[in-house]
């Protein structure tokens, strides 16, 4: 019970801005992990995915919660968009794998997966740890270029302009690869 009031509080509030270390030109580090999408898992792989394309990885506090089903249900409005531009999304969270099942039913709505990060250790070579409650992910959005770069890189608790930072950032970077 306690997890989950921490978890509405991280998800649903407005908080001061918090920071992501990773910057845009460096390496995105490589994982594996179990995934879930349409609630069926499978293991994903950032390398194997930045083969077809650029990739929206997006950290997120906890399934179920305000901020966070409001995040997921923009992905899931705007995953026509990405892959108009030629990327995929991915969504990490410390949840298990069970409850990413549901979650990536009912609020991903099957169309991108989401992650499980239980030992945190995506989180922590992203830096994507929240600072105030060091068991939930941060609210990061990277988007990272198929070499492995990261050319953008997104950090609010409000839920609101991850969508739109990340499809113009790739817009962007897209309209470069054309020339």
């Amino acid at each position: 019970m306690k997890r989950l009031i921490a978890a509405l509080l991280v998800c649903g509030s407005v908080a001061a801005p918090a920071f992501a270390a990773l910057k845009a030109g460096q390496q995105a580090p490589a994982f594996t992990t179990q995934a879930s999408i349409g609630g069926k898992v499978f293991s994903y792989s950032l390398a194997d995915e930045l083969k077809k394309g650029p990739v929206v990885l997006y950290f997120y506090p906890a399934a179920f919660t305000k901020g966070c089903t409001i995040e997921a249900h923009m992905f899931a409005d705007a995953v026509d968009k990405y892959k108009a531009l030629g990327a995929t999304v991915i969504g990490v969270s410390a949840d298990n794998i069970d409850t990413l099942n549901k979650f990536s039913v009912s609020e991903c709505r099957s169309k991108f997966p989401v992650a499980a990060d239980q030992d945190q250790s995506i989180m922590k070579s992203y830096d994507s740890v929240l600072l105030y409650k060091t068991s939930y992910a941060n609210r990061v959005s990277y988007v990272i270029a198929p070499n492995g770069n990261i050319i953008y890189e997104y950090s609010s608790m409000d839920p609101d302009k991850h969508v739109s930072n990340t499809l113009q950032a790739l817009e962007q970077w897209s309209a470069k690869q054309k020339k």
